[in-house]
């Protein structure tokens, strides 16, 4: 791979433009908010190592009194677990705070929080492998190193805007470049990754880098949440939520199809799953608000409220499907049960929600015979009917008023349903916007009710048929933007990924003096960044200090010349007169087993370095993290074929093909 062409070592003062997208402040409330996450995740985790350590003494001891003491312990550990999830739950559930500051009073959305981890020194793996590896000093790399590290800190903090998404994106990508640099998948970097679960707090911890690949893309996933949550969802905000969360459904959808193995329920292809469909019927729900104004609304348009009728019951139908996935095991186990319980309310006011408008078309709308097969396919079947064909539009006023109120009871009563399942909810109760939503609307409903009923009406009321759900815009999931394997490279000077990766070995020779014979230094260069050694003469100079056909030059003069062109490097050498040229390479070995870093030896790490063993390659999660022991995160080879989220690299020969652009000089 040929990388952009930029000066020696410009990776080491780039800091301040991959930083913007970091908070100082971290936004006030967001700041306050991930704070107290943060201490929360703390907390559980020492509970957790108190209860491993309680455990294990209760197994290893026989003494009746010390397995009493220990068991009251333990209950009492798993009281303070029990409180601290519970927390957790009120702070993934609650509304979002900026929500308060629309215009437009609207049913709260569900943003999602952000994985927390732990600081990471990078510092003595990276210069290891660099010296081991590569043949340098790895001390010289020391700003590379700082710069990695400033990015890691500073996407735990994101701010809550595209700046906030672009850095979580540059770390990815760096992250992409170390595994096509470094690892293979015999070794690791021997660090091991923190992540505390989003939804339950519990702490996990691998050595393989595809955990933090895979954390930080559910990082993007969950921001994008938080981006789309507080958008008022009048017009542009509405579309703009719209992208947010269909944003989030693909990046959540990436994760599910490519990662695999999850060591924490909330990346777990279930819990990904339930959040793809969540945040799928909350980009449904910005749709239809941004159709109904409420201001603008005309009550006697009577397509306008059927239309919106429709989208309402689409709405209530991706809850329902919501509903009943995060109600089944496993997802029931980890989900928040405010985040249950919204869905379930949603689902109950958004059909309710259908039968108002429903009502309203019939009652305060002018109906013309053109219209009404239009009208009638809005209906489906009542629940209990047993006719094969379709309802009726009545076409008599008074067969329409009656019809309006029967959907108006229908209304009432979905939206008595929501105000009871919220009542339900400890959390949500203190959700007053959710339930000031629901209550104004079920105002409406009685207000218009009243006006319809009448004293001599001893008719009765018929029962309302369900509504069709339609939408004139599905939201689809959309993959993020990452653009894996692109852009800078923090660790741009160890030379082109192409011949500087982990699938080659080679031995670095040099430098050597090479002077000018009566025929030229007798040797053929070939390619660009690093350029090759395309032909040697045999008995020519270049012959007599040792170099060999296929190796790269990396070295000109004392000058790192991996990411020279051709032209330059022959431009240099004609340059060297007759005293000659002083040149260093190097010669890329057959391929054979990496060894690893205690084999000291010089090797590179494979693209693929992703892992599939626990008892292989050392992940370490806390017992009481899950219950059953499973393998380690690893990228699914047979989805990221022809998946634009994947960073893989191409499998080639031991010696990279030329560009077709390559020119070839003749002699030297």
């Amino acid at each position: 791979m040929i990388l952009e062409e930029r000066p020696d070592g410009a990776g080491a003062g780039e800091e301040s433009p991959r930083l913007q997208g970091c908070d100082s402040l971290m936004q006030m409330q967001c700041g306050q908010l991930q704070s107290r996450r943060a201490r929360i995740h703390q907390q559980i985790d020492k509970e957790l190592q108190m209860r491993t350590g309680a455990e294990n003494l209760y197994r290893a001891t026989s003494n009746n009194r010390v397995r009493e003491t220990v068991a009251l312990e333990l209950s009492y550990v798993n009281s303070n677990l029990q409180l601290l999830k519970e927390e957790l739950e009120e702070l993934s559930g609650g509304v979002d705070p900026g929500q308060h500051g629309s215009e437009a009073v609207t049913v709260p959305m569900i943003p999602l929080g952000l994985k927390e981890t732990k600081e990471l020194d990078w510092s003595t793996p990276l210069k290891e492998l660099i010296s081991v590896h590569f043949g340098e000093d790895g001390a010289s790399y020391e700003a590379e190193i700082r710069e990695l590290e400033a990015l890691r800190q500073a996407m735990r903090t994101p701010s809550r805007n595209e700046a906030g998404l672009e850095l979580l994106t540059a770390y990815y990508n760096q992250l992409c470049f170390l595994d096509a640099r470094f690892l293979t998948p015999a070794r690791s970097l021997g660090l091991f990754f923190h992540w505390y679960d989003s939804l339950t707090g519990v702490p996990a911890q691998q050595r393989a880098l595809a955990f933090e690949k895979g954390s930080v893309l559910f990082n993007i996933g969950a921001l994008h949440t938080q981006i789309g949550a507080p958008e008022p969802l009048l017009a542009e905000g509405a579309h703009r939520a719209v992208e947010a969360f269909q944003r989030a459904a693909g990046t959540f959808s990436l994760l599910r199809e490519n990662f695999s193995h999850a060591p924490s329920p909330d990346m777990s292809p279930a819990s990904l799953c339930a959040l793809e469909q969540l945040m799928m019927a909350q980009a449904q729900e910005c749709v239809f608000e941004g159709l109904s104004p409420p201001a603008s609304m005309a009550p006697q348009d009577c397509l306008a409220q059927l239309r919106l009728a429709q989208e309402a019951a689409q709405v209530a139908a991706e809850y329902r499907l919501v509903h009943q996935t995060m109600a089944q095991p496993p997802v029931h186990d980890y989900m928040p049960v405010s985040w249950t319980a919204l869905v379930h309310v949603k689902a109950e006011y958004f059909r309710s929600l259908a039968h108002y408008h429903v009502a309203m078309a019939l009652c305060d709308g002018s109906l013309t015979e053109g219209e009404l097969p239009t009208h009638e396919q809005v209906f489906l079947q009542p629940p209990t009917s047993c006719k094969p064909q379709g309802p009726v539009l009545p076409q008599e006023l008074e067969e329409r008023r009656q019809l309006g109120k029967a959907h108006l009871k229908r209304a009432i009563l979905g939206q008595e349903e929501a105000l009871r399942l919220h009542a339900l909810c400890r959390v949500l109760r203190e959700v007053d916007l959710l339930r000031a939503v629901v209550a104004q609307t079920l105002q409406r409903s009685l207000a218009k009710y009243a006006e319809l009923d009448r004293e001599d009406d001893f008719c009765e009321t018929a029962e309302a048929p369900d509504i069709q759900p339609k939408t004139h815009q599905k939201p689809e999931a959309r993959t993020p933007r990452l653009s894996p394997g692109k852009g800078p490279d923090i660790f741009h000077r160890l030379g082109p990924l192409s011949v500087f990766s982990a699938k080659n070995r080679w031995r670095l020779a040099g430098p050597v003096h090479l002077t000018r014979g009566e025929s030229g230094f007798g040797l053929t260069l070939r390619g660009d960044s690093p350029v090759l050694i395309a032909a040697v003469v045999p008995g020519s100079q270049a012959a007599a200090a040792g170099l060999k056909e296929g190796d790269y030059i990396v070295s000109v003069n004392g000058q790192p010349c991996r990411w020279w062109r051709h032209a330059e490097v022959v431009a240099e050498l004609k340059a060297a007169g007759e005293a000659g040229a002083s040149l260093q390479v190097v010669s890329v070995l057959p391929s054979s087993r990496l060894p690893t870093l205690g084999d000291r030896r010089p090797a590179l790490l494979g693209p693929r370095g992703l892992l599939s063993s626990q008892r292989e390659h050392g992940c370490k999660t806390p017992a009481s993290t899950w219950a059953s022991p499973r393998p380690l995160l690893s990228w699914s080879r047979k989805a990221q074929q022809g998946k634009p989220g994947g960073c893989s690299q191409p499998r080639a020969p031991v010696k990279p093909a030329l560009p077709s652009s390559s020119k070839c000089p003749g002699w030297l």
